[in-house]
């Protein structure tokens, strides 16, 4: 039993990440558990004095809610007839990033899945900021669907990594699952700035190969000077339906997604990139 948490803001761009997830664990037994959260902007703080305009306001937005993941449901119903999944519904008073938090923990979600844009649809940056929050404090692995990808099976996996890992089976797993699912090859890049594996690397590029054992798996070592331009490099030389990294915090994935946004320019992915946490 799968347990895969869908946040929505009630946009397209929601949407079209919630059908991905539906088609690509179509063959799990799976709960669905499709969130939406809401923080009311209050603009004229005398007029919100009065409780009884702030209570009225309050369940205005508590209502659309509800509303809006109701016709979310019933369309996810009508667009995916599958008997392995049920859905279940969340309308929560919170921050996003702090709700997915408290529902990872309490239903034991195994993948979060979402969009990379919100509403507004902002093209200029690598990712929304509510995306961005979220990569920033998972605690469990988070699939990110551009908006403009479309679902296809993820027969081809890039695995980018500078093997500064010491890997244990929760950051391989979710990797592996759907590599095993999906029969994929796992393409491992290691991007070399010109200085050879260091001891502790090659170690870990051991343990790699006998996680990778039973699936199909390559690995590439790369010359460049930046983790992105090989990204992309390697995506136009090979076929590429999914992106994989370990979110470690000391290793390129830090450098490579939470600079600056000006940094961030320029670099963007289209197709499904899932972050698991170290």
């Amino acid at each position: 039993m799968k347990h895969i948490l869908l946040p929505t803001d009630f946009s397209e761009n929601s949407y079209h990440a919630i059908s991905h997830a539906v088609q690509l664990f179509k063959n799990e037994v799976a709960t669905f558990y499709l969130l939406h959260t809401y923080t009311p902007v209050i603009y004229n703080m005398d007029y919100m004095q009065n409780t009884a305009a702030q209570f009225e306001l309050m369940e205005a937005v508590k209502n659309a809610s509800l509303d809006g993941l109701n016709r979310f449901k019933n369309k996810m119903a009508s667009d995916f007839n599958n008997s392995n999944h049920t859905v279940q519904t969340i309308s929560s008073f919170n921050t996003l990033t702090q709700e997915i938090k408290n529902i990872v923990s309490q239903k034991n979600i195994d993948y979060v899945v979402m969009g990379t844009q919100g509403a507004t649809g902002a093209k200029e940056v690598l990712f929304g900021s509510n995306t961005v929050h979220v990569f920033k404090n998972a605690t469990c692995p988070i699939l990110a669907i551009p908006v403009s990808a479309p679902f296809e099976k993820p027969k081809n996996i890039l695995f980018p990594t500078d093997y500064g890992i010491n890997y244990q089976d929760r950051n391989i797993e979710p990797l592996l699952e759907i590599a095993k699912q999906y029969e994929s090859n796992i393409s491992v890049m290691h991007v070399s700035f010109g200085n050879p594996l260091t001891a502790e690397q090659k170690q870990h590029q051991a343990v790699l190969k006998t996680y990778f054992k039973n699936v199909t798996h390559t690995f590439h070592d790369i010359r460049n000077d930046a983790v992105s331009a090989a990204i992309v490099d390697f995506q136009q030389q090979h076929p590429v339906d999914m992106l994989v990294m370990i979110n470690n915090k000391h290793s390129f994935f830090e450098n490579l997604f939470f600079k600056s946004r000006i940094d961030q320019i320029g670099f963007h992915i289209a197709i499904p990139f899932l972050v698991i946490p170290s």
